[in-house]
């Protein structure tokens, strides 16, 4: 019997297919946003984006009659133990490299005037980016790659889209743009394995939050180029932009990458494969 290049043996649409259909809908509501933006002049913030991706991610869903759970996990006292986890793996991501350097004397420290405004900007702002990139990137789409292609050909091909999303950001020059991009490249690597070990959203969404809050917010260093106010201000003793990771962050730091590549082996070797949950 011939196999149908839309539909399985037992009628459902192919994973691949529904890919396809996720960015189709994806575009028929982002170009008409884009359009009402422009005509009434207002800014698409990183709010419209996680309602736009989440609503997105929910119709893709109803169609296929399965739950948004199924994407995010079931939000209980596991999903909040790995939430948890995930948090300390993201503030160790940028605290190990920082405290290196410290150590080493690249860096000397100082303190901003606290402000509760700088934490809730942070906050805000990060938290949403990351939801809107782990709705995207460890959502729907790598959910249905994984099915269809296998764990590591959807690890490597959304690993590609994601630093397709950033390969211009701001600070991105020289040896700067390339250890950034490998970091970049590999972080997606870290985020996908916390899902597929742990079959849900929780972690990856809380590594990949707190990394850049730390490294942002609390570190004072830019987060993939973008700089925003911090509780701390490094100062560097000449040191050269492959250890600071200059304007872009501590992530393009070639100490940065070191650490984003110990921490995914070990996340991968470490942490236990998913169980049946209640």
């Amino acid at each position: 019997m011939a196999t149908h290049i839309f539909f399985t043996p037992e009628k459902n649409i192919r994973n691949i297919w529904w890919v396809v259909i996720f960015y189709l809908i994806l575009a028929a509501f982002l170009f008409p946003l884009i359009i009402l933006a422009d005509r009434y002049s207002f800014e698409i913030t990183m709010l419209h984006q996680v309602v736009l991706i989440l609503v997105v991610s929910m119709i893709c869903q109803m169609l296929r009659r399965k739950p948004i759970s199924d994407l995010t996990g079931n939000i209980n006292l596991i999903w909040l133990k790995e939430l948890f986890i995930g948090l300390i793996i993201g503030a160790a991501l940028m605290l190990l490299p920082v405290l290196c350097l410290t150590i080493l004397g690249y860096i000397n420290w100082q303190v901003n005037i606290f402000s509760y405004s700088t934490i809730t900007s942070g906050l805000s702002i990060l938290l949403l980016a990351a939801i809107a990139e782990e709705l995207l990137f460890r959502g729907f789409m790598f959910q249905r790659l994984i099915q269809s292609l296998g764990k590591w050909p959807a690890q490597l091909l959304v690993a590609g889209l994601f630093l397709l999303t950033h390969i211009n950001n701001p600070g991105m020059t020289g040896i700067v743009k390339t250890l950034a991009s490998v970091n970049i490249f590999i972080a997606s690597i870290l985020f996908g394995i916390a899902y597929i070990k742990t079959k849900s959203l929780a972690m990856s969404l809380g590594l990949h939050f707190m990394a850049n809050f730390m490294q942002g917010t609390v570190l004072g260093f830019g987060v993939s180029g973008g700089k925003d106010a911090s509780l701390l201000k490094p100062v560097f003793n000449n040191a050269p932009v492959w250890l600071s990771g200059g304007d872009f962050g501590i992530e393009a730091s070639i100490l940065g990458l070191c650490f984003v590549i110990l921490i995914t082996i070990s996340l991968h070797f470490w942490y236990p494969l998913h169980r049946a949950r209640e």
